[in-house]
């Protein structure tokens, strides 16, 4: 499926840019980058997140982030087990 008509990126090629560890986008705009292209008009941007959360999702029960990669390793930023730091509750 088509996801950025203005780039024509598809869903596929969103997620195949999705490589586990610290290199992995994080962002839309990440994505755009690992692809080679820059966003145009935006209207895409809400479906890569979804694209990027989801796949994160799915990644997250199978990576366990040792003490060592998890500052920097991006599967660790979509994990919802963790409460944010120094956000008041």
């Amino acid at each position: 499926m088509i996801v950025c008509s203005c780039n024509v990126l598809s869903d596929g090629q969103v997620r195949a840019c999705l490589q586990p560890g610290p290199g992995c986008p994080r962002t839309p705009a990440q994505v755009y980058g690992c692809l080679g292209c820059s966003p145009k008009c935006g209207r895409c941007a809400r479906t890569i997140r979804s694209i990027l959360r989801k796949a994160m999702d799915e990644a997250a029960p199978a990576h366990a982030c040792s003490t060592a990669c998890e500052a920097s390793c991006s599967l660790g930023s979509f994990q919802t087990t963790r409460e944010p730091e120094g956000v008041a509750a």
